[in-house]
């Protein structure tokens, strides 16, 4: 049905794209949201405009020419869309899953109105189309080959962490010819996207095609080895690499700091997301890594991973038998909260509830140390802080007491310093992340240039993979120069 005109043309309606029922979906961690059939992701890609000045383009991160991708899609040459996708990105069904797009391309959709803060429900689904491309390809086997690039003969490049911003970097320097070595301080490569995002939204079997590709450009990945503890980077230096890139990411929680958040059964949600996506502790006791699943689960956050950590949640008690009661407590509104719409209505669907405009201040055991209580003030909003977001202001005499046998404080998480603090000579902010030019992405070491989380704060996927490809570009730069 069309739902209006530009130009004098009928525009059809968005390709609404189909998903597991909420009842199925939130007993198990299979992937909640399907991808387009051929026919659909055709129906939608021929809603695209193909604007003279494509402003999705430059909504994108790492600079896919989302027009041409969608204009080869039309056409049926699916080779040539995901080619496209491939010169820009190598991995295409990763981000088709978890980039905000909402936030990035679909914002600077034509079919957005100005001034959205996020994207209209009209603007084209290019993150589903990405991600019918990328699955397309991967499915047939398209291969896209390094670059045989003799001015690389003998140039090492090591790259520390194997997240989103490390695993980007590899890529686009091995496919330039440029021998490459990730090292991994765990076990498993993929850092955030494989501890922080569950395996509903992101599919472990998707998520390994795309890391495995790499081998293809002969990248040699090293785990259970911490740079900063196991080497030094100098040591690296010595060994001959010629130059280091840092997607260290950013592992250190931020709590509450309230009384009782050292008692049993409070997780920062880095603890416990890595402890079930990581090291499967929602199969246990197949897998010896237990969760302590409470009959009153309360998360404590806005954002996407307080969300993960939510629908995790719920399904945890599910699977235990437990009657779920799985709550969202935030101090803002609904509509300040930084997470996905997408995700917050999938939370909905599947029985997280939300406590808005609430402010923890204690928690409270029993005698044997064990999480009982959350006491709480109820906020109203005040001026804007330096977020641009109104300041919650807690109401006095307006505590309350809930009960809470299990707590996950998704507050954010800070820089790791394990490596920063035995390195000298690398210049840091006063959140302690890595301090790096702008446009090359390198820190005041020469030679080693850093990007991802470790950068600036928490961000997205895309955001570190923006940040890695312009790091590979200056790292292939001052890989010449050096010649």
């Amino acid at each position: 049905m069309p739902f209006g005109s530009r130009n004098g043309e009928e525009m059809k309606e968005p390709v609404k794209i189909k998903e597991r029922p909420a009842v199925e979906r939130s007993a198990t961690f299979d992937e909640v949201v399907f991808g387009y059939s051929e026919e659909e992701a055709l129906q939608e890609a021929s809603r695209c405009l193909q604007c003279k000045k494509p402003s999705c383009n430059d909504g994108c991160p790492v600079g896919i020419d989302v027009k041409r991708f969608i204009a080869h899609l039309a056409k049926k040459d699916y080779q040539a869309s995901y080619l496209t996708i491939k010169e820009k990105s190598s991995f295409p069904s990763i981000c088709g899953r978890v980039c905000p797009a909402e936030y990035q391309c679909r914002k600077a959709c034509v079919f957005t109105k100005k001034g959205s803060p996020f994207a209209s429900e009209r603007a084209i689904n290019i993150h589903f189309l990405e991600r019918f491309v990328g699955d397309f390809g991967n499915q047939e086997g398209i291969e896209t080959p390094a670059e045989n690039n003799k001015e690389f003969i003998e140039k090492r490049v090591a790259v520390v962490g194997s997240g989103p911003a490390g695993l980007c970097c590899a890529g686009e320097l091995a496919r330039q010819g440029i021998d490459v070595t990730v090292f991994e301080g765990l076990h498993k490569t993929g850092g955030v996207l494989r501890y922080g995002i569950p395996p509903f939204r992101l599919p472990r079997n998707i998520l390994d095609f795309e890391i495995d590709y790499l081998k293809k450009y002969n990248v040699k990945i090293v785990t259970n080895y911490i740079i900063g503890k196991t080497k030094l980077l100098d040591e690296l230096f010595r060994e001959g690499f010629s130059a280091i890139f840092l997607g260290l990411g950013a592992g250190i929680p931020s709590f509450l700091n309230i009384d009782g958040e050292n008692l049993c059964n409070v997780y920062s949600a880095n603890e416990f997301l890595t402890r079930v996506n990581l090291m499967a502790a929602f199969r246990f006791p197949e897998y010896h890594t237990p969760i302590n699943v409470g009959k009153h689960i309360i998360i404590v956050g806005g954002g996407n991973t307080a969300m993960d950590a939510a629908r995790v949640a719920i399904r945890l008690q599910r699977i235990h038998g437990i009657e779920p009661s799985t709550t969202v407590f935030y101090r803002r509104t609904e509509l300040e909260m930084p997470a996905r719409r997408l995700e917050i209505e999938h939370a909905k669907e599947e029985g997280v509830k939300f406590e808005f405009l609430v402010q923890p201040v204690a928690f409270s055991g029993d005698k044997d140390g064990s999480l009982q209580t959350l006491r709480c003030l109820r906020c109203e909003l005040g001026e804007p802080d330096a977020s641009g977001r109104r300041r919650p202001v807690s109401i006095k005499g307006s505590e309350f007491d809930t009960p809470c046998d299990s707590a996950i404080i998704a507050l954010g998480l800070q820089a790791n310093t394990m490596l920063t603090n035995t390195t000298k000579d690398l210049k840091l902010d006063k959140n302690k992340d890595i301090i790096v030019d702008p446009e090359t992405m390198q820190t005041s070491i020469k030679g080693v240039y850093a990007g991802g989380d470790i950068v600036g704060g928490e961000g997205t996927v895309i955001e570190a993979m923006g940040m890695a490809k312009r790091a590979a570009r200056a790292i292939a730069q001052y890989l010449k120069d050096k010649s």
